[in-house]
């Protein structure tokens, strides 16, 4: 028994009476405020996951106790990013004073982010504070039941209701022997006898169960196939939207085509063929084609309207010739 006077050990789940002990053998409450959180416990008057301001994962959350009044949002978050990404913080205030009653939640990104501030921010100081920081025991504790309902860990000696247990009290390895049976019809687990460890060793946070990690892979597996059909999508629906576009493009420019051909008269039988599958690069060949035709349609009407003018211009000349003659003739017998 001598070896386990510097010896602890720490709950892994949550007893009122237990919690009571200096050494987790106590069979007996010794003060009112473990009756009444006895009371709790057996008539399952409290509810963990019954609080509507719990949000986030609580295995990546921790929690932040013995806060200076003076410390705000703002600072706590600042003082917490150092040994993560905050994904979300809440400080708990008094329902009707707006108060901070000292105490928070920090969630991390991720678990390792949580589990670096829970070895390296304790005992930390914020606002001339010295806080404790440890995981979320009222989600991932069985049996907790709060300080307010005569439970929780921790405390001070002035308060007169010490509980063992947590991080900052463990309990101390037995002296005496320890009676099995009794915590046995109590549903007690006794202390971890060849198990104990020492008081400068962390005790490691429980760990998110496989199971859980599967089911998040899966998830976010499941995520990223329904993002990459999502792109498939909508790049799917980008290129239909385009082929309708250059398909009114061409439908538009044979419309012109048409309108140019009936207006300066080229027959039907002389417009080439556009098939629905001709491509845009035919479509721009004809089209030029088109502008040349209408060139030498131009030119060729131009050419035929001046000799049609040429034409009667020599018809009247000729005409003219004779009677001129005629004149010149009458004048000179005269």
């Amino acid at each position: 028994m001598s070896s386990n006077i510097n010896s602890v050990f720490y709950a892994e789940s949550y007893h009122p009476i237990q919690a009571g002990s200096i050494d987790g053998t106590d069979i007996l409450p010794h003060d009112n405020a473990v009756y009444r959180a006895l009371l709790c416990s057996n008539a399952a008057l409290y509810d963990p996951t019954g609080d509507p301001k719990i949000i986030g994962d609580p295995y990546c959350t921790v929690f932040v106790g013995r806060l200076s009044h003076l410390t705000t949002e703002p600072t706590l978050h600042k003082a917490m990013s150092k040994y993560g990404r905050v994904k979300n913080l809440r400080l708990v205030r008094h329902i009707v004073t707006g108060a901070s009653r000292r105490f928070a939640f920090v969630e991390f990104e991720t678990e390792r982010e949580m589990r670096r501030a829970y070895q390296d921010a304790h005992h930390a100081i914020i606002d001339d504070a010295e806080i404790i920081v440890d995981y979320n025991r009222q989600q991932l504790m069985p049996g907790w039941i709060p300080r307010r309902l005569g439970g929780g860990l921790g405390g001070r000696k002035e308060s007169g209701q010490l509980r063992f247990g947590g991080r900052e009290r463990p309990f101390r390895a037995p002296l005496q022997p320890i009676p099995y049976e009794d915590l046995k019809k109590l549903g007690i687990t006794p202390p971890p006898e060849g198990r104990y460890m020492s008081r400068f060793q962390v005790p490691s946070p429980p760990r998110k169960p496989r199971k859980l990690v599967e089911k998040e892979e899966y998830s976010y597996k499941r995520s990223s196939v329904d993002r990459e059909e999502l792109s498939q999508r909508s790049s799917s629906m980008e290129r239909d939207e385009h082929r309708r576009t250059v398909g009114r493009k061409q439908d538009s420019r044979k419309r012109s085509y048409v309108e140019e051909e009936s207006q300066y008269g080229k027959s039907s039988e002389d417009r080439p063929e556009c098939s629905p599958n001709t491509t845009s690069i035919e479509t721009d060949h004809n089209y030029k084609w088109s502008t040349l035709d209408r060139e030498e349609h131009y030119h060729s009407r131009s050419n035929a309207e001046g000799g049609e003018i040429s034409r009667k211009r020599s018809s009247r000349d000729r005409e003219e010739r004779p009677s001129k003659r005629h004149r010149h003739y009458s004048r000179s017998n005269h």
